[in-house]
Order: C-alpha cells, then structure tokens, then sequence
C-alpha cells in the first residue's frame, strides 16, 4: 500500500518570530496622574461598549484611526467576543490591549499594541472618549515614554498627537 508523501516541511512556512521575547515580563499596565492602563477584561465590557459607542465619530478622527476602519457597529455580546480575543491575544504575547481607566473605574479609553510585519516593531494605536478628549495627547505622552522605558521593541509606528487635533 502506498503512502502519501510527506510535504510539511515543503508545504510549511517558517514561523513567524515572537511579538516579544519569550523572557520578556509584559508589564501589568502604567499609572498616570489621572488614568492607569490595565490589561483589558472581559469584566469590563459594558464600560468599554458604553466608551467607544458614545464617541464613535471622535474615534475615527483620532490620529491612527482614521484610515483603520473601526470603530464599526457591533452588539455588546460582539463587544464581549472582541475583549474575550484581545485578552486571548494578551495572554499567547500576540498582541497587548489596555483599558484607559479613570480614578472611577470607568474605561476613558483604550491602547492596542499590536505587532506589524516586521520583527521586534508594533503598531501601536490609542483613543479615549469625547468627553476625554483632553487626555488625549497626555496619553499619548505617557504610552509613548512607557514604550521607549518599559517594552522591548526596536521600533514601533504611534500616530503622534498635535495641538490642533485637540
């Protein structure tokens, strides 16, 4: 009886390298004077629908959002599957999310740190609520200092903030 070749390797791509080196502690989050970063929950999905679906249109004309596509419509049980996949991704070190959290305990915003397609570089992307707005570019500020300190990255792409946008 024949055998069926055996085409792995001939039919395999190479994997693709760590987003993060393998002994690299991702940190817990970042605290700042009026907001801290903490790795999105599931637990925070009503505050985090009730955020970004309140500041749609701000979204999208936040630097990095503009040609991305999102925020797009969805129900808060899709909301839910969205958190459930960004904590998957934080826990397997393929990509990290943070909810922007106020003093309250509200979610004001969020922050993607997501790889591109080249070794050891993210693509990192964030946003707070309309009625936030003003945090903005300190968020930016902060996330952008803790990269620099805090992450491994030889290089990463973060939409910078200007005056004007604010």
């Amino acid at each position: 009886m024949n055998q069926p070749a055996d085409t792995t390797a001939a039919n395999s791509t190479p994997a693709a390298p760590p987003f993060v080196p393998a002994d690299f502690h991702v940190p817990d989050g970042c605290t700042a004077e009026t907001f801290r970063l903490v790795p999105i929950r599931p637990e925070h999905n009503e505050r985090d629908y009730h955020a970004w679906t309140t500041s749609v249109e701000h979204i999208r004309h936040t630097p990095g959002f503009e040609t991305y596509g999102w925020p797009v419509s969805m129900t808060l049980d899709e909301n839910m599957d969205d958190l459930v996949q960004h904590a998957a991704d934080f826990r397997a070190r393929t990509g990290f999310t943070y909810s922007v959290m106020n003093d309250e305990d509200d979610v004001i915003g969020c922050v993607y740190i997501y790889p591109s397609n080249r070794p050891l570089h993210a693509v990192v992307r964030s946003w707070v609520r309309e009625d936030h707005a003003h945090l903005d570019a300190p968020l930016y500020d902060i996330v952008d200092n803790w990269l620099r300190k805090a992450w491994p990255f030889a290089d990463y792409s973060y939409a910078p903030r200007s005056k004007e946008y604010v």
